[in-house]
């Protein structure tokens, strides 16, 4: 393909950087987890999207039917220790090993913690912590018994070490995979397993979109709130992500990226133009 017509997110890096890899990524076939799948595919990777909604599916695959890209779906509930432990043998059966595992699932939605049921936060522990911790151990183990590395990717979020009013459920969750990501690296660095993390800021989505900043005037105001002035693109954040992956990044570990445009770095006490000299 040429770099014009690649999916937006895999036009920094070299065409075929990731021919010879297998990438599963959960959450794989809407926002975030989609242009990450879409990057990896059209750079080479053999990319298995994994989801508990076939209906997520089709748009990848039927974008790689029209590209000839390699690309494959399963449905997985990551909170289901059993369903994963099968779904990682069955992908290693089909294509021999997996050398990227992205860790993207999520659950979210705003609740006050004085409303938030047992069962609310249950469901979002369950998919983003306990989901990340089930992927990484199946298919982790599968890197170690083969002998070759390979990499596992974690989507957290600013949040995780700021906290934030109103996902109580989901700062936790990402706090654990952030510890998690950091264990991880240490622990399985002997193994050629390298363990990164990225937190996004808000970046457009449909999703994200409906659960956390409903209406325009809600939009408005936050984006006001970045340095950069902008939500960012899926696709901004998705090439981050892909260069983590990739041989540049062959001497990271351990590290979270954060792509938010600035939003979590400290306020201004004072506007421009407010102050003598300024």
């Amino acid at each position: 393909m040429e770099k014009e017509s690649l999916p937006a997110a895999a036009r920094h890096l070299a065409a075929g950087t990731f021919s010879d890899r297998t990438a599963v990524v959960t959450g794989g076939g809407t926002g975030l987890g989609l242009e990450i799948s879409r990057g990896l595919a059209a750079l080479g990777a053999r990319v298995v999207i994994a989801s508990r909604s076939a209906e997520h599916h089709a748009g990848l695959l039927g974008e790689g039917a029209r590209h000839g890209w390699r690309v494959d779906a399963r449905e997985l509930d990551v909170r289901e220790p059993t369903a994963v432990e099968r779904c990682a043998r069955e992908i290693e059966e089909t294509t021999g090993g997996v050398d990227m595992l992205v860790n993207n699932a999520a659950g979210n939605f705003l609740c006050p913690a004085e409303r938030l049921s047992a069962r609310a936060w249950r469901s979002v522990l369950g998919i983003v912590l306990d989901g990340t911790f089930y992927c990484s151990r199946y298919f982790g183990r599968q890197m170690i018994e083969r002998g070759e590395g390979g990499q596992i990717l974690n989507i957290v979020a600013t949040y995780a070490w700021t906290g934030m009013p109103g996902v109580v459920h989901s700062a936790s969750a990402k706090a654990g995979v952030l510890a998690m990501t950091r264990s991880l690296a240490v622990e399985w660095a002997r193994f050629g397993i390298r363990t990164h993390a990225v937190a996004p800021g808000p970046f457009h989505s449909a999703g994200a979109a409906e659960r956390l900043w409903p209406g325009e005037g809600t939009r408005e105001r936050m984006e006001r709130q970045v340095p950069l002035g902008r939500f960012a693109t899926a696709e901004e954040v998705a090439v981050q992500c892909l260069h983590l992956l990739s041989p540049a990044s062959a001497y990271l570990n351990g590290e979270c990226l954060v792509v938010d445009g600035g939003l979590s770095l400290g306020r201004n006490m004072w506007a421009p133009g407010q102050t003598r000299g300024s």
